[in-house]
């Protein structure tokens, strides 16, 4: 419960709000019209487009909220093709149920609001001591007005409702339950016979003209990617950084201005016995938990040694009661207001009165005051250069990057009257593919600039790229100085790789006609067949085999034992299994029966969600128009 009444710093108040917002505020509340083609149409629903500037500003949105989740989360990874065509989805996915809601006059009544923000910690944070509502601070961290805020939450919440109706009422008997669950956890006893491609490519030794042929059949599998040199101009706080200096005056004045800030706050320790009474409770219920709280009181100021044990024995809040009430060290603003107001009001070893706050009432005793020591100016001025220079070199940085932008784009044939302006380095990198290269770090392992470099604009007329946000308060423009087309390598130059390529295919085949010609032989004459050791086979003891393996295994008619199976391997060749035994799922205990069948419970509410989503995608006619990075590399 302390929890629920501690309230967050600044810096815990955004992150806590950036984790729970609701998607809307990620992705910007759905667009009600047509955007046009707007730096170009990614996909479509119920005949209102996605641009790529919108699905930009929403991965950009989730990669910022993912960081401030998680630190040391490598921001490279949320950049990949993959991340960012998850993001598209889920873009897709919220306009589907919005247009599902609205076709269906789904609404959010106020009073179910209003709950919410009472609920709501991330809306608490933003209410100021005095009880009123911090607008600026509001418009500040989220970017929007509240009015803007409650319309889009009202529109979240109606999405939700769609698919509510589908994952709030997911059902299995039991019956269908146990007969999915036996089949899942059932083992099988299995012999395999191997026919790897290894073992036949050995004794694959193709000719010249073999080798000829198979090059010139297969000349996607031996070309040279595209390559090119390019320079390119970096603008980020470092660079700014580098032309700001700090008078020792303004470093002066902003410490004598902010002296008990830099001190830091008073913190006060506590234990407290906290008798729940929320403030929706009916008054009755209110009344007589406040009477308890009196009694509690009257008996911790006739023994107040006890009070440790009055509230391991009484107290409500169950994150503080074992402790004795201890609610260890905490600043004003870390407290509801009448709680925070009791607290510091009192001396060391007094007891308060009841206090009354959203959540129950409160009897506090005061244990400890801890005063921050005021450091000097001599001791705080590294810090406080430091902290100057970031802020200057912040703002001048907004100020720079429409300057920076602008000239990329307006003297599109050089990176250099920007670079000598703004004092930055041209830089420059060589043999630069369409992906990043292995050890690529910074700007060069971007997506995106990488993805601009290689542009037709870029390549064919080797204009500047656009400035690009790389990262937080970063943006590069580069240009290609020279540039190598895909070729085909010679063949002697790729010599060894054609034949490596030509006995890998031609194993797999001789594997896959052995395997296949066994099969056969073995079927008519099961006493002919020669296995190693049987295994035991699952889902989750899979004994290494390859999955095709597993699934075969699993998979054969268990009325058959022993059954025969061959198993088309691919490139590794072929198998055989053959299985000896079925060995049914083993009883299980009533709670891990009823865990099962509760999983199973979910994994079918899941199966039907995602069927009914996939009808809706049909009915409002969303059609992505990216393919998927799987897609695009396979084509290749």
């Amino acid at each position: 419960m302390f929890d629920f009444i501690r309230k967050h710093t600044k810096v815990t108040m955004a992150l806590l709000f950036l984790l729970i917002v609701p998607s809307f505020i990620l992705v910007g509340m759905n667009n009600n019209g047509p955007t046009g083609d707007a730096g170009g149409v990614v996909a479509v629903v119920d005949g209102k487009d996605i641009t790529q500037p919108e699905w930009d500003a929403a991965h950009q949105n989730e990669v910022s909220r993912l960081s401030a989740s998680m630190p040391t989360l490598d921001v490279k990874l949320l950049d990949s093709p993959e991340a960012r065509y998850g993001t598209l989805e889920r873009l897709v996915r919220d306009r589907v149920l919005a247009a599902a809601a609205a076709k269906s006059g789904l609404v959010v009544a106020d009073q179910k609001l209003q709950r919410l923000y009472a609920e709501d910690k991330a809306i608490a944070a933003f209410r100021l001591p005095d009880g009123k509502f911090d607008r600026a601070g509001f418009i500040a961290q989220t970017g929007m007005a509240p009015e803007q805020y409650e319309a889009g939450l009202r529109a979240d919440l109606a999405s939700r409702q769609v698919m509510l109706g589908v994952s709030g009422t997911g059902f299995a008997s039991k019956a269908v339950a146990d007969v999915s669950l036996n089949a899942f956890f059932e083992k099988r006893e299995a012999q395999v016979a191997r026919f790897n491609t290894a073992d036949y490519a050995a004794k694959v030794n193709p000719s010249d003209a073999d080798l000829e042929q198979f090059y010139k059949d297969n000349q996607a599998l031996f070309q040279a990617p595209e390559e090119a040199s390019i320079e390119y101009v970096v603008l980020d706080l470092d660079a700014v950084k580098k032309g700001i200096t700090v008078n020792e005056s303004d470093v002066k004045t902003y410490f004598e201005q902010n002296a008990p800030q830099l001190a830091g706050n008073e913190e006060r320790r506590a234990s407290h016995i906290l008798i729940e009474a929320p403030a929706s409770a009916p008054a009755a219920d209110r009344e007589k938990a406040k009477a308890k709280a009196a009694q509690l009181l009257a008996a911790a100021r006739k023994a107040p040694d006890t009070f440790a044990e009055l509230a391991r024995k009484n107290s409500q809040d169950t994150g503080s009661a074992a402790a004795g009430g201890d609610l260890d060290f905490f600043a004003r603003n870390a407290m509801v207001k009448p709680f925070a107001d009791a607290a510091f009001a009192m001396k060391k070893g007094d007891i308060s009165e009841v206090v009354e706050t959203e959540f129950g009432y409160h009897i506090i005793k005061l244990t400890d005051v801890k005063v921050p020591k005021q450091k000097t100016y001599e001791e705080m001025k590294p810090a406080l250069e430091a902290e100057l220079r970031q802020q200057l070199a912040q703002k001048k940085f907004a100020e720079t990057a429409e300057t920076f932008s602008n000239a990329v784009y307006e003297q599109s044939d050089t990176l250099r009257p920007i670079a000598e302006r703004l004092k930055l380095e041209v830089r420059a990198a060589a043999k630069l593919t369409r992906t990043p290269v292995a050890g690529a770090t910074g700007v060069l392992a971007n997506p995106k600039f990488l993805t601009a470099l290689f542009s037709p604009d870029s390549v064919e007329k080797k204009r500047n790229t656009e400035a690009l946000e790389a990262g937080p308060s970063q943006l590069v423009s580069g240009r290609i100085t020279q540039y190598s087309p895909a070729r085909t390598l010679p063949l002697a130059e790729v010599k060894d790789r054609v034949r490596a390529r030509l006995q890998q295919q031609r194993g797999a085949e001789m594997a896959r006609k052995d395997g296949a010609e066994k099969l056969a032989a073995w079927k008519a004459s099961p006493a002919a067949a020669t296995f190693p050791a049987a295994v035991v086979i699952s889902r989750d003891q899979t004994q290494q085999l390859p999955a095709p393996v597993v699934s075969a295994a699993l998979s054969a008619d268990a009325g058959a034992a022993p059954a025969l199976v061959g198993v088309d391997l691919g490139a590794q060749g072929y198998a055989i299994v053959r299985v000896t035994k079925v060995l049914p799922r083993p009883a299980q205990a009533a709670d891990i029966a009823q865990q099962d069948q509760a999983q199973y419970t979910q994994w079918w509410t899941s199966a039907e969600s995602l069927a009914y989503y996939n009808i809706l995608k049909q009915r409002f006619k969303a059609d992505i128009k990216v393919a998927k990075p799987a897609e695009q590399k396979a084509g290749a």
